[in-house]
């Protein structure tokens, strides 16, 4: 078989998986979030840690819930990965220095899963699992919890409370992160990925040198790595690494993990509000925009210009042979536009053209469909952005879905699409004015360039990933992209929150001639190009001096 016919055949086939679960997966969940019973475990959970779970929450109560939560959960981590040389199961390893687990703590918290260490020689056993295993499931539960606050804002009318965040956690994990990741991890250990507890295995390799090879419970923390849209790997390789990764089930399993619960999602907002039109014209723009960055990714790293790439059928460094261009570059785009960060092949070994699709992948906000939680509430914020915009082309008052979109909401919205912007430019300007940047490149010119813009693109929209070269294990990168992951993670979710009580609070306004309707494929398109002219204007001149001009030089 040919193989872009092959590459054809992947994504059909993906496309049709996520389409028979979208519809099931989107009503289980929405059934969840709104049931007013609590499973015999979560009633145990609930007293555990003293929290009422019948309470309601206006938006400052449940953002301090989320905010107490996640500060807990960087000071546990940050002291596990100070103290794993003196627990069990360390493997010998050394304690990690301040700088870099203050930046691991908040990368697994924030859902970054941004990683300046390799896990196979750093993390003990105990830090693997107890610390960031467990992250990789409250941060991502932690997201769908927010949306879902949000969904009810819309859904909710004369009131300012949004549900119970202790809840929606426990729930989000319970019944819905923990049964996809075991039934996962089963099917990754039946394809070949490992799962023990075992010593390092020191052996000979062909040419007669040591080699030691780390064993470790990596099933379990892929399946979740993927389900949470987390993106941390076990090994240094990702999911580069046959233990992670052995093959092409495993691979093609990894991608539909990831993608599962953000296009499951738009499901469960159509059904919360009563409307499951709106839903799918949410879920058509994120699927546009998705398969367009994949088709373009594909493309381009095909018809790479160079003699060994022709002569290859397309551009295979950085890439494991075992995959090839199409599955690489599907991973690719798809661990981008969402919050994922897992790799299988390298980004910096992309083209300069590529790169720039993948960096603008999260710069659209990781929307497309985005991780589990924070694309469907970056989604909707562009959806009241646009619906702004085409207020003002027919000077009307902006309404989605029956709440007005008054001066306190676009000023919200505004804030929030701010955010992430300012804590990349602003960071990569600093990087580079101050000479760290370029210290730390492997690259020179555009690409070196490309290579520190990517880095605080990654960090300040929480995906993870990186281009390999790039060393950022030093204070001043520890440091500054750790305060952006947990700027560009943590304050976006304050201004969802308050405009989620900002909606709940107004009452519903009658549908007329006159207003838009949200739910037609006039919006989809004015929602997909209302995101790809705002990220282009606030993006463009850094893209220029980066990816755009590396491949237009080549």
């Amino acid at each position: 078989m040919r193989p872009v016919l092959a590459d054809v055949l992947l994504v059909a086939a993906l496309i049709g998986a996520l389409a028979l679960v979208h519809r099931p997966l989107g009503d289980y969940m929405a059934a969840v979030y709104s049931s007013k019973k609590h499973l015999r475990v979560e009633k145990l959970i609930y007293r555990s840690v003293g929290a009422n779970p019948d309470a309601e929450m206006r938006w400052p109560a449940y953002l301090r819930g989320v905010l107490a939560f996640s500060a807990v959960g960087v000071l546990f981590l940050y002291v596990l990965q100070r103290v794993q040389d003196k627990l069990p199961l360390s493997l010998g390893f050394k304690p990690i220095t301040p700088d870099q687990a203050f930046n691991t703590a908040v990368s697994f918290v924030s859902n970054t899963n941004w990683q300046s260490y390799s896990g196979e020689v750093a993390m003990s056993h105990v830090t693997q699992t107890a610390g960031l295993a467990v992250q990789n499931f409250v941060s991502a539960a932690a997201g769908i919890a927010v949306a879902v606050a949000l969904v009810r804002g819309f859904a909710r009318s004369r009131t300012g409370d949004l549900g119970n965040f202790w809840a929606d956690l426990v729930r989000g994990i319970v019944r819905i992160l923990l049964p996809i990741s075991v039934v996962a991890a089963v099917l990754l250990i039946a394809a070949g990925a490992i799962q023990n507890f075992g010593d390092i295995h020191t052996i000979t390799t062909l040419t007669g040198d040591k080699q030691a090879i780390s064993p470790g419970a990596v099933a379990s923390q892929e399946a979740i790595k993927d389900v949470g849209t987390n993106g941390g790997g076990f090994f240094n390789a990702n999911s580069a690494h046959p233990f992670e990764n052995p093959g092409g089930f495993t691979n093609l399993l990894e991608i539909f993990l990831l993608l599962l619960i953000p296009f499951s999602l738009p499901r469960t907002f159509g059904k919360m509000v009563g409307n499951v039109k709106q839903g799918y014209a949410i879920v058509a723009a994120m699927g546009i925009i998705w398969f367009l960055g994949v088709v373009t990714v594909t493309w381009i790293e095909y018809a790479h210009p160079g003699t060994a790439s022709q002569l290859a059928g397309g551009a295979m460094e950085g890439k494991e042979q075992r995959f090839g261009e199409g599955p690489s570059s599907l991973f690719a785009v798809s661990t981008t536009m969402t919050s994922t960060g897992s790799v299988n092949s390298f980004h910096d070994s992309y083209s300069g053209l590529s790169g720039g699709v993948l960096l603008l992948g999260m710069m659209l906000g990781e929307i497309a469909p985005g991780g589990t939680g924070s694309g469907l509430y970056g989604m909707l914020i562009m959806a009241i952005i646009a619906v702004f915009i085409a207020g003002l082309m027919v000077g009307r008052t902006p309404e989605y879905l029956g709440k007005k979109i008054g001066t306190r909401e676009i000023k919200l919205a505004a804030c929030y699409i701010l955010i992430t912007p300012a804590l990349v430019l602003i960071g990569t300007a600093l990087a580079m004015a101050l000479g760290k940047g370029e210290s730390s490149m492997t690259n020179v010119g555009a690409h070196g360039f490309s290579e520190v813009l990517y880095a605080y693109t990654s960090a300040s929209n929480n995906n993870g990933s990186a281009f390999a070269g790039f060393g950022a294990n030093t204070e001043f990168f520890n440091t500054t992209l750790g305060l952006c992951m947990a700027l560009g993670r943590f304050l976006p979710m304050v201004f969802v929150l308050a405009l989620a009580g900002s909606l709940a609070e107004q009452k519903p306004i009658p549908e007329t001639a006159g207003t838009l309707r949200t739910e037609k494929p006039l919006f989809t398109g004015l929602l997909v190009g209302a995101i790809m002219i705002i990220t282009g204007l606030t993006f463009f001149p850094a893209l220029a001096l980066g990816p755009l001009a590396e491949g237009l030089a080549a």
